[in-house]
């Protein structure tokens, strides 16, 4: 379950990971300069509206926002769509070298 620390700390976690101040994110949302520090700082929580711009902003949808598995769905979001433009040739060689980089000898 979500609280409003929880929240505040994946807010704060995605922000860093996609290298944006809080100011900039912010004002690029269309909110004051100290909007997202005071929601990172348990002081302000973002109605639903602001939510969805902070998702969209952070380009992950609201469900990867409460997927702690993930810790960059921005990151990841990148990669599947990089994977999607290769062929089963490639994406077999690329499925060997995901599971050589975590030290899974595994074979499909």
């Amino acid at each position: 379950m979500y609280d409003k620390e929880s929240f505040s700390e994946r807010l704060a976690a995605l922000r860093m990971k996609k290298g944006v101040s809080a100011r900039d994110m912010s004002l690029s949302i269309g909110q004051s300069a100290n909007y997202i520090n005071k929601i990172e700082n348990k002081k302000a929580f973002p109605s639903m509206a602001v939510f969805f711009n902070i998702c969209e902003y952070l380009k992950i949808t609201p469900k990867e926002f409460f997927d702690q598995d993930k810790p960059n769905p921005l990151r990841l979001n990148e990669v599947l769509a990089e994977m999607n433009r290769l062929d089963d040739d490639h994406l077999s060689h690329m499925l060997a070298l995901a599971r050589g980089l975590k030290g899974d000898s595994k074979r499909s």
